[in-house]
């Protein structure tokens, strides 16, 4: 691991790719973010999270969520959520909704497949080195918000070899804004990194912003100052011979051969993410040739 900061970010050189054109580069990360995406669902992992308030006048930690999950695999290839650790919750001026644990399971390691790839437009922003890592930068937006569903909306860098996301920074659209009923959610920066020396899985999420609360039924304007964390470690490929030990059960093997089934201002997002001394370095872990 190693710090993520400004000299970390190389010139956005503007200038079309060479040897590719950027419907190319499209079509073949999103054929490897498709084999990624497969890929995924043979590998257990444990996901931290860590949700803070923090209060305006001395900016300390007011209100914590926090959980420790592991994802495992059940005998038909499907995935299920094992809670290993869940305090107490203590946050008093904001609560955890249903679109905020969608967002963390499925918006937060943002992937970006082939059959997901209509959905969006993807705009050329560039060449970009970012760490040890040459990259295409591509700014994403849905091309159209379909009632019920949610989006990332920001900026994503493709790794040039390997032709995968490595890094993306935005925020998840539509929020509600609606006076009273509002579900808003801070802007997001996801790293990744190398897996089993193959694809580029999620390890990292840190989101913050201040979120905007209007007045409604007799109750006080507010802005909340909102902190995630997210940490996604221990990857292991869940082979269909092997078998994992779970709270002193063994847990059955999976079937790889079946398809995964998966069980608050509005601040926009900036062009680059913001220095995090706990972010990990963007690097190869395999020889490139």
């Amino acid at each position: 691991m190693g710090s993520q900061d400004a000299e970390g970010f190389g010139k956005l050189d503007p200038k079309p790719p060479t040897g590719l054109t950027t419907d190319e580069i499209v079509k073949k990360f999103g054929a490897r973010e498709t084999a990624f995406n497969q890929a995924l669902n043979e590998y257990t992992f444990r996901r931290t999270v860590r949700v803070e308030t923090l209060a305006e006048d001395t900016n300390k930690v007011d209100g914590v969520y926090q959980d420790v999950t592991d994802i495992v695999l059940s005998d038909n290839g499907g995935r299920s959520e094992h809670v290993v650790f869940a305090p107490q919750n203590t946050l008093e001026r904001v609560m955890m909704t249903q679109s905020d644990f969608d967002d963390i399971t499925h918006r937060l390691p943002f992937i970006l497949t082939t059959k997901d790839l209509p959905q969006y437009d993807l705009t050329y922003m560039g060449r970009q080195h970012v760490d040890d890592l040459d990259t295409y930068v591509f700014e994403a937006a849905p091309k159209t918000l379909v009632k019920g569903q949610r989006y990332f909306q920001g900026r994503i860098w493709v790794d040039q070899k390997d032709l995968q996301i490595v890094l993306i920074n935005g925020k998840t659209v539509p929020q509600d804004m609606r006076r009273g009923h509002e579900d808003l959610s801070p802007p997001y920066t996801t790293y990744y990194s190398e897996v089993d020396g193959g694809y580029w899985f999620p390890v990292y999420t840190h989101a913050e912003g201040n979120l905007h609360f209007a007045a409604a039924n007799g109750a006080l304007a507010q802005d909340v100052h909102i902190r995630y964390t997210v940490k996604y470690a221990d990857y292991k490929r869940f082979h269909a011979k092997s078998r994992i030990i779970y709270n002193g059960e063994t847990l059955p093997a999976a079937d790889p051969s079946k398809p995964d089934t998966p069980e608050k201002t509005n601040t926009e997002p900036t062009a680059q993410p913001a220095a995090d001394p706990n972010a990990p370095n963007l690097k190869h872990t395999k020889p490139q040739p």
